[in-house]
C-alpha cells in the first residue's frame, strides 16, 4: 500500500484529459506511467509504482525513467500553478539513492522562480516509499501561452483544452 494515499486524500486532483498519448501522464498511454497530479496550490504532486518492464538492473528504475518522472512533476507545476504551456529547456538531476521497480514513489514539483512572462525555474523531488529523498531535479522551462503552443504545432487545440 502506498504511504502516500492518505496525503492525496487532502489535495485537489489536477485536470488532465486523455487528449493525447504522453509516456508520463497520459491514461490512455497503456505502456507509459499514468501518472496523475494533485495540488495544494503551492506545489504540485504525484505518486506512482513504476512497472518492471521500466527496469534497469535487477529492480531498479532505469535512470531515463527517474529523469521522466521529474521532469514530468515539473512541467504539470509550471502548467498548473503558472497557467502555462510547458517545454522543458534544461535539467540537472541528482541522483542520491536507487529508486526500486515496483515501490511507491512520490514526487514534488516546484516554482522556484519565473523569469520573465517565457521562463521558469522549478524543482522536483522523488521519494521513495520510506519517504526518503532519492532524487532532486532542477530545470529551466520555456512558458506558452496555448495560442503560441497551438501555433507552434506542440499541441492541439483540444489538447491545450485539456490542460487549461
Amino acid at each position: 500500500m502506498n504511504p502516500f494515499v492518505a496525503d492525496m486524500h487532502t489535495y485537489k486532483k489536477v485536470p488532465n484529459s486523455d487528449t493525447h498519448n504522453c509516456f508520463g501522464c497520459s491514461s490512455s498511454n497503456p505502456h507509459g506511467l499514468q501518472m496523475t497530479f494533485f495540488t495544494d496550490e503551492k506545489t504540485v504532486f504525484s505518486s506512482v509504482i513504476v512497472p518492471k518492464h521500466l527496469g534497469g538492473y535487477t529492480d531498479i528504475v532505469h535512470g531515463g525513467v527517474v529523469s521522466t518522472i521529474l521532469d514530468e512533476i515539473m512541467g504539470w507545476a509550471g502548467i498548473y500553478l503558472l497557467k502555462k504551456i510547458t517545454m522543458t529547456k534544461s535539467m540537472t538531476i541528482d541522483f542520491l539513492r536507487p529508486v526500486h521497480i515496483g515501490k511507491a514513489l512520490w514526487v514534488q514539483g516546484n516554482i522556484v522562480e519565473q523569469v520573465g512572462r517565457n521562463e521558469a525555474i522549478i524543482e522536483g523531488l522523488l521519494y521513495d516509499h520510506k519517504r526518503e529523498t532519492c532524487a532532486r531535479s532542477r530545470g529551466s522551462f520555456a512558458l506558452l501561452t496555448a495560442r503560441m503552443a497551438i501555433r507552434l504545432g506542440i499541441m492541439s487545440a483540444d489538447e491545450v483544452d485539456g490542460f487549461l
